[in-house]
């Protein structure tokens, strides 16, 4: 099932991400799914989330097909050249999966490795442009392809960026190179939302707004201070402060939940990003008024 099937039929549509486990052992990420069954409608895996080794996207993308979920694959340019890319795109056709994410990726030194070597060698732009080229039959330098994949392929944005001018330009330009859908960086502010999506009406492409669970009040703080476009209220940092540990999730899924509600209104879907905490996912849907 592509998104873009849902968003034709004017579904409101619900996703949630899970960042695979470093290491072999699935099975709790297995038990966290189910808790979602029933709840979304496609599941986000990412890759290699913040430059840390993991279980690969592709793998748990496949796992995920044969329990009956619907994943979007991320795959990013940070550790792929060209050939690898559309590699995988294909590869991961064949193994079912029809929702493709894709983005740069993040820096390197992020990460557990910071000694890696970064490869970069398509930005997110570009990457749409093979998947879109493979879409049609051929691979990036014209060789005509044995069966070609139908994905719905998807792109990130980030409404709190500022100025706000270039990130409407380059989703101009992803829109151009085939994204059919949009999922944004964390939203916190509503009105700042509402002036993204009054600027990007024209693009005519269905926008999901991105939710974080904060899990306190130091993780809203450390958003603030360093993750470009991202800004949580100080009300909000008041109340996750004021919460005991043992109260933070009630009132994490509280926060969201009104988001939601303030949000739902002004684009085609929510994406939700629990960063761990994906068994308070349909408490967040279920006081959100989404299931």
């Amino acid at each position: 099932m592509k998104l873009s099937d849902l968003f034709k039929k004017g579904k409101f549509v619900i996703t949630s991400e899970i960042g695979p486990p470093k290491g072999t052992n699935i099975q709790p990420l297995l038990e966290e799914v189910e808790l979602l069954r029933g709840k979304v409608d496609a599941i986000n895996v990412t890759d290699l989330q913040s430059s840390v080794m993991r279980l690969g996207s592709m793998a748990v993308c496949r796992l995920l097909k044969e329990r009956n979920f619907e994943p979007v694959f991320q795959i990013t340019c940070r550790d792929r050249n060209r050939l690898a890319l559309q590699s995988d795109l294909i590869s991961a056709y064949v193994l079912g999966i029809r929702n493709v994410l894709c983005l740069t990726g993040d820096y390197i030194t992020l990460g557990d490795h910071p000694q890696a070597k970064p490869v970069f060698d398509l930005d997110s732009v570009n990457l749409l442009k093979a998947a879109k080229t493979l879409m049609e039959g051929k691979d990036m330098v014209g060789n005509k392809l044995d069966g070609a994949p139908d994905f719905c392929l998807g792109a990130v944005a980030n409404p709190g960026a500022d100025p706000l001018e270039p990130q409407i330009m380059k989703m101009e330009l992803k829109v151009e190179a085939g994204a059919e859908f949009f999922q944004t960086q964390a939203v916190y502010d509503p009105k700042k939302f509402e002036d993204f999506i009054k600027a990007t009406e024209h693009l005519k492409v269905p926008i999901m707004v991105g939710i974080v669970l904060l899990k306190s009040a130091g993780m809203a703080r450390f958003m603030n201070a360093n993750v470009s476009g991202v800004f949580v209220p100080e009300n909000l940092i008041k109340i996750m402060a004021s919460a005991s540990k043992q109260d933070r999730p009630k009132k994490s899924v509280e926060i969201a939940a009104s988001l939601i509600k303030q949000l739902k209104g002004m684009c085609q879907g929510v994406h939700i990003m629990p960063l761990g905490w994906d068994r308070y996912v349909p408490d967040v849907l279920e006081k959100a008024g989404l299931i």
